[in-house]
């Protein structure tokens, strides 16, 4: 066994413990996190199995998460999509807000896993549980090239100013060091400010020095220049997902899906990587030609508020019809993943997969032109829209969504029955929950338009109505890309 191997072993050692035990170590400090919702819902994986739906929580950025073309890509959501293919799942991604706290977002139920290279800490362990961790990592502190020389060592770092996140794992590492007596600065930035962004504005002078994970260091050094590692700000740290702490079955599937990929082999006594993390890891933190263009995809979309290849005639139907650019490129994501020639079982065609026997375009050539195509979506969209007018413009969505989908009949059923179960017929929340019962023969033998397939529409509702959120998200970001 060599010398390598033995750290190797040593450090995943650790991380396991860090783990599985943090959560005895007494508390040094006050919670840092702000977390405001410390009593998680119930959902564990029987019930995500049953909707069809994980939702991943996650940040955008050119690592983690990011769109190329209207695709989805990034290390932790193809790692993540892997898990979810093993069990038959659609990945529902769910990008907070800068003022939300991930941690809120999946114990309030939003989402299901935070995967963000999160990595495990006992502050956080206080209100979430963690799986086996798939990458060990070290925080270290990041200056320019010419200052190096100057912040060597940590006994060099008083009186320095470091600029981070306090939701950031580095905001407690800097804290931990204040406690042991070097009198670090502690700046805080914005929390839509990734690393990446603070690695640039410490290469231009703008700041002195900020912390970063030694992966997204190196990553990093691809593109940027006059950037120098300086001490060790921590110890060797796990990543891992985070989820619920009463999510005991979901993260032992997990934990399963995890040592096939990231494991200690005991015989050789070398860690292991399977070839799905170590094709991922090249792609998008050691491969230079990829992490480039991966850069230039997030800056362009961000830069520009491009979120597809249809968005310019996104934008000139929205115009003409009086809707959200985005909310259509949303549409068209789910219904055909961009695909003008996607044709579904059903017969519905095209971009925004119109169903010829009930559209004003009587020719089904037409109906495969992207610009004919989108606009009959959107009026279809804008009469549905229309309908719901009465409504909040929560409800006034999700209703019209769901017709768009399932068709105004469908909808008018549901509502109904929601009256006689005692729910609110303008209120999505029970109404869907009427859709999912008219797959029950007891119930949609009594409705006007029968059988439909419920849980098909719910999750249509809920996903489009997300990425809808996502993009508005991602195009208001602008000034915070990497």
């Amino acid at each position: 066994m060599t010398r390598e191997h033995r750290i190797w072993i040593g450090l995943l050692s650790l991380a396991l413990v860090m783990v599985f035990v943090l959560r005895a170590i007494p508390e040094l400090m006050d919670d840092p996190l702000d977390v405001t919702v410390t009593e998680p819902v119930e959902r564990d994986f029987e019930q995500i199995m049953d909707s069809g739906v994980i939702r991943l929580i996650t940040r955008y950025n050119s690592q983690t998460y990011f769109l190329q073309d209207g695709a989805e890509r990034g290390f932790e959501f193809e790692f993540f999509s892997a898990f979810a293919r093993e069990h038959g799942l659609r990945v529902e991604v769910v990008v907070p807000t800068p003022d939300e706290q991930p941690i809120d977002v999946l114990n309030r139920g939003d989402g299901d896993v935070i995967a963000q290279n999160f990595t495990v800490t006992k502050e956080r362990q206080r209100h979430i549980s963690f799986s086996h961790p798939y990458n060990l990592v070290t925080e270290i502190l990041v200056v320019r090239e010419d200052s190096l020389d100057r912040y060597a060592s940590l006994d060099s770092l008083n009186g320095l100013t470091i600029h981070i996140r306090k939701n950031s794992s580095y905001y407690t590492s800097l804290r931990a060091l204040q406690e042991d007596g070097i009198d670090v600065k502690i700046e805080l930035v914005p929390e839509s400010n990734e690393t990446q962004a603070l690695l640039s504005m410490v290469a231009s002078g703008e700041i002195t020095a900020t912390v970063a994970d030694d992966n997204l260091f190196e990553a990093a050094t691809i593109f940027i220049r006059n950037i120098a590692a300086g001490p060790q700000m921590s110890e060797t740290k796990p990543i891992a997902w985070g989820i619920r702490s009463n999510a005991t079955e979901l993260e032992a599937k997990m934990n399963e899906f995890i040592s096939t990929h990231f494991m200690v082999h005991e015989e050789e006594g070398e860690l292991r990587r399977s070839e799905l993390i170590n094709v991922l890891r090249a792609r998008y933190y050691e491969n230079p030609r990829a992490v480039l263009f991966n850069r230039y995809q997030v800056r362009k979309r961000m830069g520009a508020g491009s979120l597809s290849p249809y968005d310019s005639l996104a934008r000139r139907v929205a115009a003409d019809v009086g809707l959200d650019w985005r909310l259509i490129i949303a549409i068209a994501a789910q219904e055909s993943r961009f695909d003008p020639e996607a044709v579904s079982w059903k017969g519905a065609v095209g971009l925004m997969q119109i169903m010829p026997a009930y559209s004003d375009v009587k020719s089904d050539t037409l109906l495969f032109d992207e610009e004919q195509n989108m606009r009959e979506g959107a009026r279809i969209l804008k009469r549905h829209l229309s309908h719901f007018s009465y409504l909040d413009s929560l409800n006034q969505l999700r209703f019209s969504l769901a017709s768009y989908n399932a068709g105004i009949g469908h909808v008018a059923d549901a509502r109904r029955l929601a009256i006689d179960l005692n729910r609110n017929p303008n209120e999505w929340e029970g109404v869907q929950d009427a859709f999912m019962r008219l797959m029950d023969r007891s119930y949609h033998r009594h409705a006007t338009y029968g059988f439909v397939r419920g849980i098909e529409t719910v999750n249509y509702v809920n996903t489009v109505s997300n990425r809808y959120k996502n993009y508005r998200l991602l195009t208001e970001r602008r000034t915070s890309a990497p």
